[in-house]
Order: structure tokens, then C-alpha cells, then sequence
């Protein structure tokens, strides 16, 4: 192999993996000389990956852990399962996951081949995550986008829906993505009304990036603590809903809030979660229950019966 940068990223190649290598056999594998081999260590070295030698008739070379992490080169089998696995973290908000797994998957699928690209996504949509099922799952293209354009910096445009369902085109300088173990959060400065939103990525559609670079601006409180307000502050509805069976077999986040009623029971909370994320725990409790208000959450029930339905099809005719 007589073209040196090649030569030096297969070589580097092969030092990433977690074994000590024997000179000659790395001589062999890229048709050089011992000494040719020597020369690439060392010009390893220079580039700052730090390359242990071992002493000894045959010697050994073995990458060892640096002061900081130099870049890595992936071969196509592990480059697609790590995309995979980012894509399944970001996607679901995993705690502890947070901002830097989005950023890291943004730089990989940037510089992804497109036959990588679609080994990916018929991966990806051939599995299903099974996820602590706390929070709306999210296309991680619409992260990458974002996450990309937060690090432009490069306005942004979405379609983007309300709690109440109300859909609008929105125009942002994108300022930091945060997650609260649940849901993912864009903060941004909305230039048509001129001020700094909070966006719930969940109800964003259809991001992209303009091209329109921007001089980020200060956001008055740290990024985090501006979600956390918003949501102390945020859109609530009142849920009136009845159970046909008594407080006491309801979980306690029901139970605190019910009254007896005949045989069952009436729970009245307010809540700022999605009437479809509602609808689902109240579904959990497998308790018979009846929507009173808001119709947006009898709606989200009356969907999510349609769905159970479809899913398990007609009931089998009686034997007879």
C-alpha cells in the first residue's frame, strides 16, 4: 500500500481495535516494511494518538488511552449500530441521555455513505424499543435537525402544534435543546413574536434548517431552568373522570384526588400532560372509567379504544 494517507487511516484502523498488534503483522496486512511501519507509528504519534510499543524480538503496538479522545474510524457494521442505538436513546428522551447523545448523532449521520444512511432507517423501523413509556416518542431526523441547527448557529423553520391543537408555521433562532427524562425541549427566540418559546419537540413537524446564519442571543436564565418555569407555568386543563369501582383500586396519583361515588368513585386534577398520554394511564388502571371533561381527553379515548380495537381484531365466533 503505497499511498500514505490511506495507508496511515487502515493502519489506524486496526490499532483501534483492543489487542496488541505484532509489527510483522502489520507489516504484512498493509504490504510495508517493519520500518515503514515504525515511520507510521510515529506519525500517529504526531497527530496525537497515543500508540504504546512493547519491546521484545517481535514487538507490538496497541493504542492506549490518551489525554484527550483523538478521532475515531468506525467500519460500516459498528458505524450503523451505533447510529441505531443513538437514534433509539434520543428518540424516546431516555434519562441521562440528555443533549450530547443528539449532537454526537448528528455529527455521525453527516458524514454517513447513503448505503449506510438506509441500512439505518429499514434497521430502525424494523425493531420496536420498549421504553419506560413515560414520554412521546420522537423522529430522531427531527433532533439531528435541530440539534444541527442550534450548532450552526441557522434559524429554523417548523410546523408546529399547540396543546389544543391549534397547527402554525414558526420562524426561531434555536438556542439549546433540553431533556427532562421524558420529553424533549427546543428553547428559541420566535421571531415572529419576538420573544424567547419554549417548543415541545414532540409536536414539531417538518424542521429545517434555512441556511440563514444568526449571532446567538442571550437568553436571560440557563436554558434548563427556562423549561423548567415553562412548565410550572404552563397550559393545564381540568380532567373530570369517573371509575366504576371504589378509590381504594386506583394508584395513588388517582386516589388523592377522588371522592366516592355510589359504588365507584369521581377523580377531579388538573394536568399539563398530553390527553393522549392521559388517556393511556387512566387506560393502565384497568378500571371501567367515563370522561366527563375535557373533550380533547374523551377524544384521546375514544382514539386510543379505536386502536385496541383494530389491533385485536373481531371477537371469534362461539363455538357451537
Amino acid at each position: 500500500m503505497t499511498d500514505t494517507p490511506a495507508r496511515l487511516l487502515t493502519l489506524l484502523s486496526l490499532l483501534q481495535t483492543p489487542r496488541e498488534w505484532p509489527g510483522s503483522e502489520l507489516a504484512e496486512r498493509l504490504r510495508v516494511s517493519p520500518r515503514t511501519i515504525r515511520r507510521d507509528i510515529e506519525r500517529l504519534r504526531e497527530l496525537g494518538y497515543p500508540v504504546e510499543a512493547t519491546l521484545g524480538a517481535e514487538g507490538g503496538y496497541r493504542l492506549v488511552a490518551g489525554a484527550a479522545m483523538p478521532p475515531l474510524l468506525l467500519d460500516d457494521e459498528e458505524a450503523v449500530a451505533i447510529a441505531v442505538g443513538l437514534r433509539a436513546g434520543a428518540g424516546h428522551a431516555i434519562e441521562g441521555v440528555e443533549e450530547a447523545s443528539v449532537r454526537a448523532l448528528a455529527k455521525l449521520e453527516q458524514v454517513l455513505p447513503g448505503r449506510l444512511r438506509r441500512r439505518v432507517g429499514a434497521l430502525q423501523s424494523a425493531t420496536i424499543a420498549v421504553t419506560r413509556g413515560d414520554g412521546p416518542s420522537i423522529d430522531p431526523r427531527t433532533l439531528t435537525t435541530i440539534a444541527a441547527a442550534v450548532a450552526g448557529p441557522e434559524r429554523l423553520r417548523f410546523a408546529y402544534r399547540a396543546r389544543d391543537g391549534a397547527d402554525s408555521k414558526r420562524l426561531v433562532e434555536p438556542y439549546r435543546l433540553v431533556s427532562t427524562g421524558s420529553r424533549w425541549y427546543l428553547v428559541a427566540y420566535d421571531l415572529d413574536r419576538g420573544d424567547w418559546r419554549t417548543f415541545r419537540v414532540d409536536r414539531v413537524a417538518e424542521p429545517f434548517a434555512t441556511g440563514a446564519r444568526f449571532a446567538p442571543r442571550e437568553l436571560p436564565v440557563d436554558a434548563a431552568e427556562f423549561v423548567r418555569r415553562g412548565l410550572r407555568s404552563g397550559e393545564t386543563y381540568a380532567v373530570d373522570v369517573s371509575f366504576g369501582a371504589p378509590a381504594e383500586v386506583l394508584p395513588g396519583w388517582l386516589r388523592q384526588h377522588a371522592e366516592p361515588v355510589g359504588g365507584g368513585c369521581r377523580v377531579r386534577f388538573s394536568s399539563g400532560d398530553s390527553p393522549e398520554w392521559v388517556a393511556a394511564r387512566l387506560a393502565l388502571t384497568a378500571v371501567p372509567f367515563t370522561v366527563h371533561t375535557p373533550e380533547i381527553l374523551a377524544a384521546a379515548a375514544r382514539a386510543l379504544a379505536s386502536r385496541l380495537m383494530a389491533a385485536v381484531g373481531p371477537a371469534p365466533a362461539p363455538e357451537g
